[in-house]
């Protein structure tokens, strides 16, 4: 797919929230079903079928989903994806993408000072990437918060990493929606 160019027309970034199963991919898949075209981005760690048959089963059954005529990418280097392709860009999910560089960083059992300042090069990365996306983007987020603090600490640490890459999506996009029960609900 060719790069994209300056003089593609700007167009909304939406950031699309809610609960584990509540509908968000669906509803995000929806916003640009009506696209010839679309650029898939998929930033999480691609799983062993053999160890994990009920992640790798998601994973089938969201690509059944995409039309043919959309390109999928699997990259943890979103921000790269976003300057070198095509829009309308999907992301999903920034969930599976914190994920990926958390495990990109080999740092599950270190403390975090020890290995924050990389993780927010990343993100400001991914974060000046989605403000100058030219074209659609919608992208894919897991809201956290809702549920009991884990009793790990990596649990801990993703959920805190997640809350402040939802917040500055958040506030570099146009709109935010929040699925709940496959509703969406504009903030």
């Amino acid at each position: 797919m060719p790069p994209a160019t300056e003089s593609a027309a700007p167009g909304p970034r939406i950031l699309i929230t809610g609960g584990m199963r509540s509908g968000k991919s669906r509803y995000a898949e929806s916003l640009l079903a009506g696209e010839p075209q679309v650029t898939y981005l998929a930033p999480g760690p691609r799983p062993d079928p053999a160890a994990d048959e009920e992640w790798a089963t998601r994973i089938v059954a969201h690509q059944a989903r995409r039309p043919e005529s959309w390109q999928t990418i699997e990259t943890v280097e979103i921000g790269t994806a976003l300057r070198t392709h095509r829009p309308p860009f999907l992301i999903d999910c920034l969930g599976t993408w914190l994920t990926a560089v958390i495990d990109s960083l080999g740092t599950w059992e270190l403390p975090l000072a020890d290995w924050e300042s990389d993780f927010h090069d990343q993100l400001n990365d991914l974060v000046d990437a989605w403000r100058s996306c030219s074209g659609m983007a919608v992208a894919v987020t897991n809201e956290v918060g809702w549920g009991l603090v884990s009793e790990y600490r990596s649990g801990r640490v993703f959920t805190d990493l997640l809350g402040r890459i939802n917040q500055e999506i958040a506030a570099a996009s146009d709109d935010v929606i929040l699925v709940v029960a496959g509703r969406p609900l504009r903030l």
